[in-house]
């Protein structure tokens, strides 16, 4: 597998990362814990070293389905989780809204670790920003905890650019997570940028927009009312043949190239910078192995520009997350 380095503070991870979220929801139902942990341990032997979780992911659920999966292997691994929503630590009751206090930070690492089976956290994400505590409090909280050798490097998640500027200032960040896909390109206009020019990486989730670049997705396919995509206003019927002019263009590509539309979209993203690491997530083997054949898709730069050109003549409707959702956002 090829290595891929996150930032300017020496983190290196195959060039694909997994996702972890959906093994334990939203998309549906949690997956049975030994098949998700056979599928971890099967990323591993495939080349996949980078695994993406959080504590919000269940709750807990998550972090203690990798922590037991990923323990034979730890030193071979690089773990990422997160902080930064109000979740009672006992019982796991969402409590509504975000929280970076300090003491909160604190509290939410030390049980991670115990929940990961692990002495520390390889990169350490603020899930989102939280209004009400200085930008700079929460990077000097994470700073004291690499201090500590608790955790090695720092992340934010769907952060502003001003606000990735204030945290790098107190402490380098490693790695900026947000979605990014040829579906949802809103990165380009300041993020990028301001990543390139700082030495962050990029770790984009959702690179296959929640399944939709797949082509499985079909003008008449229903979501289950527990499945996340239900609620979400750009897979709504309405916009939904809209969106599908998307799905056509990779095809068109796809079929060109033989290969997947997946692996055309993931593709995509890794042609656009050495320092973005896609994170897709899957709960099935087969297409694990089909996301990680798009690192090799022999498409240049020059190829992969016309798709994406394309793409963004297009008018692509309805917001990629809840109103609530996107309202703890870009802060």
């Amino acid at each position: 597998m090829e290595k891929r380095r996150l930032g300017s503070q020496g983190l290196e991870v195959s060039a694909l990362g997994l996702g972890c979220m959906n093994m334990t929801g939203p998309y549906g139902p949690p997956q049975e814990p030994e098949a998700m942990a056979r599928l971890l341990r099967q990323a591993v032997e495939l080349g996949v070293d980078f695994f993406d979780t959080a504590e919000a992911y269940g709750p807990f659920s998550n972090e203690r389905l990798l922590g037991r999966a990923l323990q034979p292997v730890r030193d071979e691994v690089v773990i990422a989780t997160k902080f930064g929503f109000d979740i009672d630590l006992d019982t796991g009751e969402r409590r509504g809204g975000v929280n970076s206090r300090p003491e909160h930070i604190r509290a939410v690492t030390e049980a991670a670790l115990r929940r990961l089976g692990t002495d520390h956290i390889d990169l350490l994400y603020q899930h989102r920003v939280d209004p009400a505590v200085p930008i700079e409090d929460v990077a000097g909280t994470v700073k004291a905890l690499i201090e500590e050798g608790k955790v090695r490097h720092f992340g934010l998640s769907e952060a502003s650019p001003a606000t990735v500027r204030r945290a790098h200032a107190v402490q380098p960040v490693t790695a900026l997570q947000s979605e990014y896909s040829l579906w949802y390109r809103q990165p380009e206009h300041e993020m990028l940028p301001v990543l390139a020019e700082l030495g962050i990486g990029f770790v984009p989730f959702s690179p296959l927009g929640a399944g939709f670049l797949t082509g499985k997705i079909k003008a008449d396919t229903r979501f289950a009312a527990e499945d996340f995509r239900s609620r979400v206003p750009r897979f709504a019927e309405a916009v939904r043949a809209a969106n599908l002019a998307l799905i056509d263009l990779i095809e068109t590509l796809a079929d060109a190239k033989d290969v997947t539309p997946a692996q055309i979209a993931i593709g995509w993203l890794l042609a656009q910078a050495p320092w973005i690491v896609p994170i897709p997530g899957t709960t099935r083997l087969e297409r694990l192995q089909e996301n990680l054949g798009s690192v090799d898709v022999l498409i240049s730069s020059e190829e992969f520009k016309a798709p994406g050109e394309a793409a963004a003549r297009l008018d692509l409707p309805g917001a990629r997350l809840p109103e609530a959702s996107l309202a703890m956002v870009g802060h």
